[in-house]
């Protein structure tokens, strides 16, 4: 048979993992440097060149009309 389970006590376990999650991506972004920054920018705006130069003629974009 299994373990008895105090579930107020399993929530507020759950909600500290949840809240320890946000917390790691939140010190992840925005601990970073004004270059690491930068570099992240300028990394993502090639990718997407690259991508865009990569386009058929007579393709639309996803999304737009």
């Amino acid at each position: 048979m299994g373990d008895v389970v105090n579930l107020r006590l399993a929530r507020k376990a759950a909600a500290r993992r949840t809240k320890e999650a946000q917390a790691a991506t939140n010190r992840a972004a925005h601990g970073r440097t004004r270059s690491e920054r930068a570099a992240t920018t300028a990394e993502a705006d090639r990718a997407a060149r690259l991508l865009d130069g990569a386009r058929l003629e007579g393709q639309r974009r996803e999304g737009t009309d």
